[in-house]
């Protein structure tokens, strides 16, 4: 029994579940603080309403959310942007990834690295507009049978959604299970 120790596995676990948690509630607060520089009133701002409701069905705490609200008036809320970057993937799978940063350069340099690696390249503005309709949904759904291409396409998924600025991620791609 050397070397395993339950109260180890517990806190390694807790951990990795701690680190989730706060890149998710950061992703809300940074949607919450977009939506408040049109009003910080959420009965006013359906917007902000919409954002509050979301981050609270994933029991992000009050404090965090009026905090986010608060940062929208301070003068950093200016610096946040709204992007959207399109992409496409192995096998001809169209990526739209949707994201709120304060730093534009940095995360379009990390995005287009994590596509990179994923054998994933950008394509110009509104180039796949086309394949979606008005809400993102594909007008023609691509479906893959071949594993190996679904593990690579899940990994690019997931590296995306673990960047901090990344806040959807859309694609053309229809599970075939």
């Amino acid at each position: 029994m050397s070397g395993h120790s339950k109260w180890q596995q517990i806190k390694r676990q807790k951990g990795v579940n701690d680190q989730k948690k706060g890149q998710i509630f950061s992703k809300f607060a940074k949607k919450i603080a977009m939506a408040a520089r049109d009003g910080a009133d959420p009965k006013a701002n359906y917007k902000l309403q919409n954002a509050i409701d979301e981050a609270r069905d994933f029991n992000m705490p009050n404090d965090n959310i009026e905090r986010a609200i608060k940062k929208a008036s301070e003068k950093d809320a200016a610096a946040l942007d709204e992007f959207i970057i399109q992409a496409m993937g192995p096998n001809g799978v169209a990526i739209v990834v949707e994201g709120i940063t304060d730093n534009r350069n940095r995360t379009i340099g990390e995005i287009k690295n994590i596509l990179f690696k994923n054998d994933a390249k950008m394509v110009p503005e509104n180039s796949l507009n086309w394949m979606f309709d008005q809400s993102w949904n594909p007008r023609n759904p691509l479906e893959i049978s071949d594993q190996n291409l679904k593990n690579k396409l899940e990994k690019l998924f997931t590296e995306l959604d673990d960047q901090d600025d990344v806040e959807n991620i859309y694609s053309n791609l229809v599970s075939s299970e």
